[in-house]
């Protein structure tokens, strides 16, 4: 089959949610050159194909055998009793002093513990966790839950880390950025992480009584104070508010009667604890056995490399070929070594995603974006103060995201097709974005462009890249499908029926 450039392919619509390939040039590199056989030449045998498969999962060093090391790393077996604790606090918003945003109206369980929107809704939200969601835009999507036990960077922009390199070993502590800083005597990354949601004002806080004690936040943000739920306690010495929360997080968990007994059944023997007992760490113990216990990394692939071969069918095979071999995608989605075969480096790159923001407003959006027109992402510059780092995100994990309703940080993206049809001509996709083909909510707007493309794209995706009509399926096939457990699937089973607070839960949409 002759090689085509596939932009005719590159937008249309997909019939169900796809799959996010996403934040490296190497995604596509080499395509050209995996052309299919020229015609009258005989298609490899099925055997030929698994065995070119097999050598290359082994150079990779992909094994399939992740998710069962999990209790050799932890030290120890999933406490269930703790991860039932965890998974109430995950729905329970006691934890929001806006008392109307819970982890889980973020991390959505029809939608993997990801998010239900293509650019992440908090506070001041209308109840409702699904498609229906309203409210004002934060910044950028939500990351999916399952499997972030494994993960040594955290969010878009890697600003959680493990100094160690491994999320597992805390010896040297986990670095964030102020007023956290370094967070020590938890054993994990994602336990260090597992508190801190509960202080942004955008997710969970809200912005009451904010005039009074605005911390970092300026008069632009008064707008937002509602008068709803628990007012802001006055930022520290610090100058931020999140200390502070946390101390008033506690002070509502240890008023609880309910909540001092289950934390006293997981942490105290048995009995229950005394008023002031649930502390900071006990909090994160519990929420980050939970999200722990979310484990999906039992794909298709993974049983393949364990030696199921009809684990994959022959379209992902060859799809595999390609991300695996000649187009080079594992260089930055990586499986071996410290990305513990999550599909990804866990560095930042530039891909030249699409700027897309909402209006910063009551009602509209309550982050106010980078750029002089207040509708850029800086990225990871962000965090870091370094230019060098401007409009650079996380290479995005890859499995399980068939379930997302959009791709890339902010979800300019709607469908795996037009990610990727981005990664083969990255200047020609920034220029050409059509945020109606992309189905972007009206509320999203999409922003400037040549900034990016003055900052640099990554050198790997500065070549437009063709590719047969086939092989674009075959990797479209392999990343959707290929990379999903269907346990993903049964995660509605983990709404609760009611929380200790007594607080009414948001409607999950999808699961009820």
């Amino acid at each position: 089959m002759s090689v085509s450039a596939v932009f005719s392919v590159r937008y249309r619509r997909a019939a169900a949610p796809l799959l996010f390939l996403a934040v490296c040039a190497c995604a596509i590199l080499g395509l050209a050159s995996a052309a299919s056989p020229a015609a009258g030449a005989p298609a490899p045998g099925t055997r030929d194909l698994d065995g070119r498969l097999a050598a290359v999962l082994t150079r990779a060093g992909f094994t399939g055998r992740t998710e069962s090391t999990l209790e050799a790393r932890l030290g120890r077996p999933i406490d269930a009793k703790r991860a039932d604790l965890g998974r109430l606090l995950f729905f329970d918003k006691i934890l929001g002093l806006h008392d109307d945003n819970s982890c889980a109206g973020c991390h959505a369980p029809a939608f993997g513990f990801g998010d239900s929107q293509r650019m992440a809704i908090g506070v001041q939200n209308n109840g409702v966790v699904g498609p229906n969601r309203r409210g004002p835009r934060n910044q950028r999507r939500s990351p999916l839950v399952a499997n972030t036990i494994f993960y040594p960077a955290l969010m878009w922009t890697p600003r959680f880390v493990a100094l160690s390199g491994d999320p597992f070993d805390g010896s040297l502590g986990f670095k964030f950025p102020p007023p956290e800083n370094i967070i020590t005597g938890v054993p994990t990354l994602l336990a260090s992480q597992g508190s801190l949601p509960s202080t942004e004002l955008v997710e969970m806080a809200g912005f009451n009584g904010i005039a009074a004690n605005p911390g970092p936040f300026g008069p632009r943000h008064f707008q937002f104070d509602d008068g709803l739920g628990q007012a802001l306690p006055a930022p520290d010495g610090t100058g931020f508010h999140n200390f502070p929360i946390q101390a008033a997080v506690n002070a509502r968990l240890n008023a609880n009667a309910t909540y001092l007994a289950q934390f006293g059944e997981v942490f105290n023997g048995g009995v229950p604890l005394p008023a002031g007992g649930i502390t900071i760490d006990m909090r994160r113990l519990a929420i980050a056995e939970f999200q722990t216990s979310l484990k999906a990394a039992n794909a298709p692939l993974d049983r393949y490399a364990r030696g199921e071969t009809g684990a994959l069918t022959t379209g992902q095979k060859r799809g595999a070929l390609l991300f695996f071999g000649s187009a080079g995608c594992v260089s930055c989605h990586a499986v071996g070594g410290g990305s513990n075969a999550m599909f990804s480096d866990f560095k930042p790159h530039r891909i030249g995603g699409p700027q897309v923001a909402p209006v910063f407003g009551a009602g509209t959006g309550d982050t106010i974006f980078d750029g002089p027109g207040e509708n850029e992402d800086f990225g990871f510059e962000q965090t870091e103060g370094d230019p060098a780092l401007r409009y650079m995100f996380r290479t995005a994990p890859l499995r399980n995201l068939k379930v997302a309703p959009g791709f890339f940080h902010n979800g300019a993206f709607g469908t795996l097709e037009a990610a990727i049809a981005h990664h083969l001509d990255v200047e020609r996709s920034l220029r050409r974005y059509d945020p109606a083909a992309n189905n972007l909510p009206a509320d999203l707007i999409p922003g400037p462009f040549k900034g990016i493309l003055q900052a640099g794209i990554d050198p790997l995706l500065q070549k437009p890249i063709r590719l047969t009509d086939d092989q674009f399926r075959d990797l479209v096939e392999f990343v959707r499908d290929g990379l999903f457990d269907a346990r993903v699937l049964d995660f509605c089973d983990r709404v609760p029926d009611s929380v200790p607070s007594g607080m009414s839960l948001q409607l999950f949409e999808g699961c009820r």
